[in-house]
């Protein structure tokens, strides 16, 4: 197990070098130029672009701003953001609460739509409730989420005035409150995929030749439907500790559409400003969120399946 756990890190780090260098480098070559951006439409004198550009150390070559980046973050240092000169670590820390706040409510909402959903539909395979769930879950997967939040924004905002329409209220229950749209939103699509999997997954282990065996055995219903769901247990929950990733890191379009004040609408207008320190920071913490999900979605399939050992998995 540490052998396996060692090897998916020290991927997981090569994978997350690999990433920020990416980002740095089409962050260089976009069009723009951060000092002009900061001191607006007007003319600026060269000593004034000169002075910015030394104190984000926008005048060094690409790859030396890369390795200056590169010890800082190996220093749990992010830089200053060019924009509003605030610490990166700084200007994050609530953003990044909020964000997470937002990813678990839809993974709870996920979890508790999706898998009941698919677990029954396999079990009803064929019926009416397991067609018009499934076609249900087709909309849900092409659904594009800033669709989804403007009509649920309508309807329960503007319409039937339940829901806040946007922002992220005043902290505590008032925070979770305002998240409850943005985090159905975001889950409308995700929990389609959690039907799906579950779906598949049970009724591939109802295919098996063991159901029928515990049947003619003499066992009730609800034994060999507990053997079911833990024998599909395996990849409905390495599939969702992978969703949870996902949702974090794909929290931008609900954001910018709810007026959240998370990492999503940070990184959207921090790229349109070429606010590299900030861009490289949400990149690097997102990917690291993803990574380290897998991660231990892995170690989880590792320790759970005694397949996997068998074969010698790394």
């Amino acid at each position: 197990m540490a052998r396996f756990i060692a090897v998916r890190l020290a991927a997981t780090l090569l994978l997350l070098l690999a990433l920020s260098f990416i980002v740095f480098g089409l962050l260089h070559l976009t069009p723009g130029d951060p000092a002009r951006n900061l001191l607006g439409p007007r003319n600026p004198s060269p000593e004034a672009l000169a002075a910015i550009r030394e104190k984000y150390r926008l005048d060094e070559p690409f790859l030396r701003q890369y390795f200056l980046w590169l010890n800082d973050v190996l220093h749990f240092r992010f830089g200053t953001s060019i924009r509003s000169d605030t610490p990166v670590t700084t200007l994050l820390a609530d953003r990044v609460v909020l964000t997470l706040q937002l990813a678990l409510m839809s993974f709870v909402l996920t979890v508790a739509v999706g898998v009941p959903l698919g677990i029954a539909a396999a079990w009803r395979a064929g019926s009416l409730f397991d067609r018009t769930v499934s076609v249900s879950s087709v909309i849900g997967v092409g659904a594009p989420s800033y669709a989804v939040g403007l009509v649920l924004l309508y309807v329960f905002g503007v319409w039937l005035e339940i829901f806040p329409v946007y922002g992220s209220g005043d902290g505590g229950l008032d925070t979770w409150w305002h998240l409850v749209l943005p985090a159905i939103t975001l889950a409308f699509g995700i929990g389609a995929l959690a039907f799906k999997v579950t779906r598949t997954a049970v009724a591939s282990e109802l295919q098996q030749d063991y159901v029928a065996f515990a049947y003619s055995r003499g066992l009730t219903h609800s034994q060999v439907r507990a053997l079911v769901l833990r024998n599909a247990l395996i990849p409905v929950a390495t599939s969702l500790g992978l969703v949870f990733g996902f949702l974090f890191g794909g929290t931008i379009l609900v954001e910018v559409t709810f007026a959240l004040s998370g990492i999503g609408g940070l990184l959207a207008s921090s790229v349109t400003f070429k606010d590299i320190p900030v861009v490289q920071a949400i990149t690097l913490i997102t990917a690291a969120v993803i990574a380290l999900t897998a991660l231990a979605v892995d170690v989880l399939y590792y320790a759970v399946d005694p397949r996997v050992r068998q074969r010698g998995l790394r």
